[in-house]
């Protein structure tokens, strides 16, 4: 057997390998769209580990900002309580999907705010941090700066570019970072490391941003507390982005622990969204630059998941915690749907009809059907004991030249992260091994009494299938590590294991039981999606006692000035009256309205639309292009109770 050294090459020096996803929103409870990110790096750290690597994999959660603080406020919580909960709630989410990072960050960790405050002292220290006035639009949910020329116009309204949400204006005093300073030695990186961002089509995204010039970032706040404040000036809180980018170098030392960190950085991999493309591509390696920092080996981009064809969102009931598809299908299964099925880099949907498609046919037939027709064999023919191979025929070394060749192109297209590749490169292997296994015919073998060839045949294909859980070991590892109990293998699986054919040996028990993968009835079953979003949905009584429904009579109602879609409402409440502000203009003229009785409700938080403070909500119903309003069956006072 090839002798491999302790940290994973044949030969040479000792490789690392550190590894991060980005650091969730706890603005809400994770669902399988964060999931899949985390999956994803779960899934090459357990490779990198496989061939040998000394591997840190880092995940965890962005606690700060005005998002975060909103999403609190409405909760009536403590920020840090509120961040607590949900941080819990991510770590038990990994727990369960067994997911093996090494470490999780919060940014609310005292080390972490301590180096951020730092960083950013040492980038205003070397004349890349200045104070001046930001004059701008800012998206909250995105927790973004845009110009001008960047936000898109839909009428007399600003939207964000990337969530297409209505942005405000700001202005205020800001500290700002020169990032303008770095764009020609970020083309230039971009030149010297064609590999830094890819795909190649997000890479060129952020050559078209460079291009076309950068403008100085403004990264502080002082309209809300809710995040670091900056060292020397702690009226300013400093940006959550620039504070949550520097979660990568907080997490091993930076500042703290040189021997660490010194040991782990640069990054070998960043892996994202694409949407947050730009933070880590353009702005976090121009900061990297300001402190003297190498940047990182690679930023990955990878799409969008949907959900049956819908972007995921609770409104739609599609933002379904992960646990809910693997109490169903098991986790190995929503594991190898994910990379097999959705193109790893590109935008992709979440099927449930084309996950139950991969169980029924890739896993239960090709993968799981094969192992129970060798297993049951050796169990009849060989009494549960794994025969010895004998002279090799014409059909032995075709498939062991398959399995070589499957296995360097495995290693290149792993190395690569093309990973939906890789398990299609397997798969090819699995027909092979089933071709072979069908091809020789054992039961026939069996029935000629030609024992020493059955002997080969079931060996070798045994062999074939140990060597498919050596190569999904990453990505389906409990469904491995049961066919290595199967098969009596007891050792730690590594890379040597795939270097040589006949790593199986010859007299150990071998183990038929169960399939391993039970097929889905899809005549029968009910999606996910369907059953556990209703059940999500679903309030008590104590919570709809929580929302005051009143009726109120409009005395008043006008257009919003310079607004399409807003009208002014008065109401009457009975004991007092109130402001509405709604989007009903393109449905009801204000002359209309007057004199209506309609529902609001009451004890909403007060909001601003457009500058004018709304107090209430009233309620609406809205099919395709229709929309009316919810009104009362005859004269009942304002004020009334809905119940």
């Amino acid at each position: 057997m090839i002798s491999l050294n302790r940290k994973g090459v044949l030969g040479g020096d000792i490789l690392k390998f550190y590894i991060t996803t980005p650091i969730y929103y706890v603005n809400s409870e994770p669902h399988i769209g964060s999931a899949y990110t985390t999956i994803v790096a779960d899934i090459i750290a357990r490779y990198k580990r496989f061939m040998g690597y000394d591997v840190f994999f880092l995940t965890g959660t962005d606690e700060h900002g005005q998002k975060v603080l909103q999403a609190a406020q409405q909760a009536g919580k403590d920020p840090q309580k509120f961040c607590d909960e949900l941080a819990e709630k991510f770590k038990q989410l990994w727990k369960e999907l067994k997911i093996t990072n090494d470490h999780f960050i919060r940014t609310t960790d005292e080390t972490h705010m301590k180096t951020v405050q730092e960083f950013v002292a040492k980038m205003k220290e070397n004349g890349d941090v200045y104070k001046g006035v930001y004059k701008g639009w800012y998206c909250v949910p995105c927790e973004t700066f845009w110009n001008e020329d960047e936000v898109v116009k839909e009428g007399d309204e600003r939207l964000c570019p990337e969530c297409r949400r209505p942005v405000k204006w700001v202005e205020e005093e800001n500290y700002f970072f020169r990032l303008s300073k770095y764009r020609d030695a970020l083309l230039k990186h971009y030149e010297e490391h064609p590999d830094f961002v890819e795909p190649d089509f997000r890479r060129n995204e952020m050559l078209k941003i460079l291009e076309g010039g950068l403008k100085d970032l403004s990264i502080t706040r002082t309209s809300f507390k809710w995040g670091v404040p900056m060292k020397d000036d702690p009226e300013h809180v400093i940006y959550v982005w620039v504070d949550a980018l520097i979660n990568y170098v907080s997490a091993i030392g930076y500042g703290w622990n040189e021997e660490m960190f010194n040991r782990w950085w640069p990054a070998d991999l960043h892996l994202i969204g694409k949407e947050i493309n730009r933070f880590h591509s353009i702005i976090w390696p121009a900061m990297l630059m300001s402190v003297g920092l190498p940047l990182p080996e690679k930023v990955f981009a990878h799409g969008w998941l949907t959900v049956n064809g819908q972007k995921i969102s609770k409104s739609l009931g599609n933002a379904i915690d992960p646990r809910f598809f693997v109490k169903r299908y098991g986790n190995d299964v929503v594991r190898y749907y994910l990379i097999r099925d959705i193109v790893f880099g590109k935008d992709g949907d979440f099927s449930e009809e084309r996950l139950v498609h991969r169980l029924n046919s890739d896993l239960a037939n090709d993968y799981g059907n094969l192992l129970h027709r060798i297993t049951a064999m050796i169990n009849k023919y060989f009494n549960g004991k794994l025969p010895s191979p004998a002279n090799e025929e014409g059909p032995d070394g075709w498939l062991k030249e398959r399995f070589f060749e499957t296995k360097n192109a495995y290693y290149d297209l792993m190395d690569s992260y093309r990973l939906t590749e890789a398990l299609d490169r397997i798969w090819e292997f699995i027909a092979d091994a089933n071709k072979y296994f069908n091809d020789t015919k054992p039961w026939v073998l069996a029935k000629e009494g030609k024992s020493e060839r059955l002997g080969t045949v079931l060996y070798n294909s045994l062999e074939a299938v140990f060597k498919v859980a050596l190569m999904t070991l990453p990505v389906m590892p409990d469904t491995s590590q049961e066919v290595f109990r199967r098969v009596s293998f007891d050792e730690n699986p590594h890379r040597n294991h795939l270097e040589t054919w006949g790593v199986l040996r010859a007299g150990r028990s071998v183990h038929h039981g169960e399939p391993l993968f039970r097929k889905i009835d899809t005549k029968t079953f009910k999606k996910v999606v369907e059953t556990v979003s209703v059940e999500q949905n679903l309030i008590t009584i104590d919570d709809f006692a929580k929302v005051d429904l009143r009726t109120a009579r409009v005395l008043e109602a006008e257009k919003v000035p310079n607004s399409r879609k807003l009208i002014k409402l008065i109401v009457d409440l009975g004991t007092e009256k109130r402001q509405i502000v709604a989007g009903i203009a393109e449905y009801y003229k204000p002359e209309d309205l007057v004199g209506k009785t309609i529902i609001v409700v009451a004890n909403l938080k007060p909001a601003k639309l457009m500058g004018i403070e709304s107090q209430g909500m009233l309620l609406a119903a809205k099919a395709g292009d229709t929309l009316r309003l919810l009104t009362v069956d005859g004269d009942i006072a304002p004020g009334a109770r809905v119940s």
